[in-house]
Order: structure tokens, then C-alpha cells, then sequence
């Protein structure tokens, strides 16, 4: 494939990935599912007033409000900017400011160094190629400042989920990665490498109570969650697939409900850029 042509591809793929995240109501799941999850994440980077932080795949500001709100200069940057009207109207609400800039994950428009804080929550793991992004992710650290990410297991609610949609959705593109994998201690360490220190990297989950019914909770899914809206539309001409996906989805829902809840588990991950 010529370089020309390597390009092409990549703007396709980045393109279908901005239609999968614009479609259905992702800052819904942000705030109805898992709001608690970007104020972990700027706790856990220690951000503090003045201190000039990025906050990569930012969706709707799940990360980027909560610390604009702790005084820091923030950049909330995304692949997908349909996603910057309802942030700007929640940072609005929160009586806060920070700057919104469409940018991909793996070629951010932004210089070496500049940045005390990066940071992203379950947003940068679903870019397709992991070493470009934890590269960029890298590249656009100062020195001794802090890289931090909430990122979903493979072995939790999120990443069995993607397993359970597996068999029902299209080929991944050539040479990109399950974005669960950025949950896995052993990937996130060879991707980072010498280049950070002070590594952290600590499970934990988040209880996920929006619906109490399994079969609520998948309707929940297919009207708001772009992944999964991604592989039910690949399937729309193939009645027989969508009604076993229907089926398997709906028993992976029942099988791991606990209580009227599901439990996900993410790994908090934090290191200071040597």
C-alpha cells in the first residue's frame, strides 16, 4: 500500500470512528452511567489551580470540567466535535470555561511539552492503534508532569461486553487493537515503557445502576452507546443475527447483574513523564 493510499485509509477509518461516537447519545452514558468516574480520574492526577491540562478524547467533558472547576487551564480535545455542544452547555452550568478542540488521539495538533497534565477517561483506549496513542500521549507531557487514564478491563463488565458484540461485528481494520487491552497492567507498561516513572495502576470499578430490569439496561445500549449501535446497524439486513445478538446480549446482561447492578471494573492508571 503506497502512502497515499496508507492515508486514504486512515481518514476512512477516523471518519466512520467519528460517525460511531456522534451517533446515539454518548454524553447521556457519560453523565447517567459513569459521572463519578472523571473526577476520579483528575483526584488521582492531583490537578490544581493554574496548571495547564489536556484532556485527550474528552467527549463531553466528563474529565475536563471537573478540572477546569479545580481552576486548571484545560484543553478538551476529541475526534468527534458533534460531542462539544452539550459540554460547553454543561461547563456553561457549572460556571466554568475551557477550551474545546477537535483533534485525533494518535496525531494531536499540539506541541512538545505542553501540558502538565494528560489525561483521558475511557476515552483514548478506543483509538485504534495503542503505541501511536500512548506516544502522542507522551510527546505532548512536560517532563514531570502527569499522564493519567481510566481505562476498561478486559475481564470487566465493558470488555465483556465488547466480547459478548464480537461475533457480530465487522473485521477490526488491519493493525488495530481491542481497545480493552488499554485495561490490561502488562500492555499499558510495554506501551509506556522507560518513559514514565512513579507508575500506578490500580483496579477498581463503578456500579452501573440506570436500569434495574437486564432487558431495560440492553434497550439502554442499543439507543445510546455508539459501539453497540455500530454492530446492530452492520447487522440491520440480517434479521436472524440481530435476534441472536438480541439473545446472547440480553444473557450476558441477566448473568452478570448483582443486586438491581452491574459492577465494571477499570484500571486507574497514573506515571510521571521522566
Amino acid at each position: 500500500m503506497s502512502i497515499t493510499d496508507e492515508r486514504d485509509a486512515d481518514r476512512a477509518l477516523k471518519s466512520k470512528h467519528r460517525a460511531l461516537w456522534a451517533s446515539g447519545d454518548y454524553p447521556a452514558v457519560a453523565a447517567q452511567l459513569i459521572p463519578e468516574l472523571g473526577p476520579e480520574l483528575v483526584r488521582a492526577c492531583g490537578v490544581r489551580e493554574g496548571d495547564r491540562v489536556l484532556d485527550v478524547a474528552a467527549g463531553s467533558g466528563n474529565a475536563a470540567i471537573p478540572a477546569a472547576a479545580r481552576g486548571a487551564i484545560v484543553t478538551a480535545s476529541d475526534l468527534t466535535p458533534e460531542l462539544f455542544e452539550e459540554g460547553r452547555r454543561i461547563a456553561s452550568g457549572h460556571g466554568v470555561e475551557l477550551e474545546w478542540v477537535e483533534a485525533d488521539a494518535e496525531a494531536m495538533p499540539f506541541a512538545d511539552n505542553s501540558f502538565d497534565v494528560v489525561m483521558s477517561c475511557v476515552g483514548a483506549m478506543f483509538a485504534p492503534h495503542h503505541q501511536v496513542v500512548a506516544d502522542e500521549l507522551v510527546r505532548v507531557c512536560r517532563p514531570g508532569g502527569t499522564i493519567g487514564l481510566i481505562n476498561w478491563t478486559p475481564e470487566g463488565f465493558i470488555g465483556q461486553l465488547f466480547a459478548t458484540m464480537k461475533p457480530y461485528a465487522p473485521p477490526p481494520p488491519p493493525g488495530a487493537s481491542p481497545a480493552p487491552l488499554w485495561g490490561s497492567e502488562e500492555h499499558v507498561g510495554a506501551l509506556f515503557g522507560d518513559r514514565v516513572e512513579d507508575l500506578v495502576l490500580r483496579r477498581q470499578t463503578v456500579t452501573l445502576d440506570h436500569c434495574a430490569e437486564p432487558l431495560d439496561f440492553r434497550e439502554y445500549w442499543k439507543r445510546n452507546y455508539g459501539p453497540t449501535i455500530s454492530v446492530y446497524n452492520f447487522n440491520a439486513d440480517k434479521p436472524e443475527q440481530r435476534d441472536a445478538l438480541d439473545t446472547d446480549f440480553l444473557d450476558f446482561l441477566t448473568r452478570t447483574q448483582r443486586d438491581g447492578a452491574w459492577e465494571a471494573e477499570y484500571l486507574l492508571v497514573t506515571a510521571t513523564k521522566r
